[in-house]
């Protein structure tokens, strides 16, 4: 998993319009890298929905955010235009992003294990350096651990 001190990796994905969304665009801006397990899931939503509500806020300390999970473009667009996200997030399927940022990883849940996403938010300055990393979100509280960070 990246850490403090890592490079923004460099990536191309598509976001939930099917636009192409290029880690180059973000060079001189400070980001917010969040992966979520899966779309419209109740802590997924929170998340999003958290960061939404404060979106202003988070866009006033000089944010621009980025929602990353393998669901497909299709899924990804309901989401957004569902709880009206004003952020793209991309559709990455075949996961190239997610192991560049190593998020892919074996999961417990209900005394089963499994490879899926961990939930985990990555923040770069204007120099592409992470300077933050939140492993342990708080999906209803998130967007006050960005700007606390």
């Amino acid at each position: 998993m990246l850490k403090i001190g890592d490079r923004l990796p460099e990536f191309k994905g598509i976001n939930q319009n099917g636009e192409t969304i290029d880690s180059e665009n973000f060079q001189g801006k400070k980001l917010v890298v969040f992966f979520y397990p899966k779309a419209n899931t109740p802590g997924c939503t929170a998340e999003a929905c958290n960061l939404r509500d404060h979106y202003s806020e988070l866009q006033d300390q000089g944010f621009h955010l980025l929602g990353i999970s393998a669901d497909p473009v299709k899924n990804q667009k309901n989401f957004s235009v569902k709880y009206e996200l004003p952020f793209d997030i991309i559709a990455d399927e075949s996961r190239v992003i997610i192991e560049k940022f190593g998020v892919w990883q074996l999961k417990k849940f209900m005394g089963r294990e499994f490879m899926g996403i961990v939930r985990t938010t990555f923040v770069f300055n204007e120099n592409g350096i992470c300077i933050q990393v939140i492993d342990k979100v708080k999906t209803k509280d998130h967007a006050a651990q960005i700007l606390e960070g």
